[in-house]
């Protein structure tokens, strides 16, 4: 038995909870991880989990050990990044997380500049509209927006987005161009399903926030799919910039109630804490907090 494999695996199986996403996670098999654990505590002559169908249990002894481990892989981490930094640059997998329309509009056509930046590096990107556990699902870090939850992850800002009520010209030519929010009750209003409550939106009125009622025939969890609604002309919404600035600059969309948009949505890099971020890892954030540090890069700041 590779003890500090079997470590790695028993941490692992401890932060997902889990011995079939670890076995993915690893490439291995159930049985393989669940037969090294079970060396593991043989090993140490002792009983480190509690298994049932349904949950697994850390012993008070797990527990102790758990910590342990945490820290002397974080060290060995640590000592091979050090010698690593000394002979090349970093390399390795940083697995990614963001949302769908992200992803593609601005993450992935960056990746060129960041291989050829570092060439030994490898991306793994998740596209997925939905929250996920960065622990749970193996992902090193996750690009975030908006207000963030309270949580245990270390967050870094990147920018800032403005938000934007944008439609297609031929949507506003049929239906008129809004000149205040309260306007927006008389159209077809696309919402983003995710993004809390689906009857109103909020806006800003000479630096006061307040909400509209709002009701449309189209909904979606998915922001590429607001994307083409809008384009297609089957109603009018409030975005972030980032979504649909290259629309607005190319006509397909155009902007109204500039002066009723509420505070600017921020975007974060956010990652598990540890004493130690591989290197590998903090290259990655460190080149796209260069990159989208002007907010013109995502869709323009006006």
């Amino acid at each position: 038995m590779d003890r500090l494999t079997a470590m790695q695996m028993f941490v692992r199986v401890v932060e997902t909870g889990s011995f079939s996403a670890v076995a993915r996670e690893m490439n291995s098999t159930q049985p393989t991880i669940s037969k090294n654990i079970a060396e593991l505590e043989s090993w140490l002559g002792a009983k480190l989990l509690n298994r049932s169908t349904r949950s697994l249990r850390l012993t008070e002894t797990g527990t102790d050990y758990y910590e342990r481990c945490v820290a002397i892989l974080q060290d060995v981490e640590e000592a091979e990044q050090m010698v690593g930094q000394l002979q090349t640059q970093p390399k390795g997998t940083v697995r990614v997380s963001t949302v769908v329309a992200f992803g593609r509009l601005h993450l992935v056509p960056r990746l060129k500049g960041f291989y050829k930046a570092f060439p030994d590096i490898k991306v793994d990107v998740r596209l997925n509209d939905r929250f996920i556990d960065l622990v749970e699902e193996g992902v090193d870090v996750a690009i975030r927006m908006g207000t963030l939850a309270d949580s245990t992850l270390i967050a870094k800002k990147l920018c800032s987005s403005p938000n934007v009520t944008v439609a297609s010209p031929e949507y506003l030519k049929l239906s008129g161009i809004p000149q205040h929010p309260r306007d927006l009750r008389d159209h077809n209003y696309l919402q983003y399903a995710d993004v809390g409550s689906r009857n109103e939106t909020r806006f800003k009125d000479q630096g006061e926030p307040f909400h509209v009622r709002v009701d449309g025939n189209f909904s979606t969890n998915n922001s590429e799919a607001i994307r083409s609604a809008l384009v297609n002309g089957l109603g009018i919404a409030r975005t972030p910039r980032w979504l649909v600035g290259d629309l607005i600059a190319n006509g397909e969309l155009v902007t109204v109630l500039e002066d009723f948009q509420p505070d600017s949505m921020n975007l974060y890099a956010v990652y598990p804490p540890g004493r130690h971020l591989p290197s590998r890892v903090r290259s990655f954030i460190d080149y796209f907090a260069e990159q989208f540090k002007d907010c013109s890069l995502i869709g323009g700041c006006n």
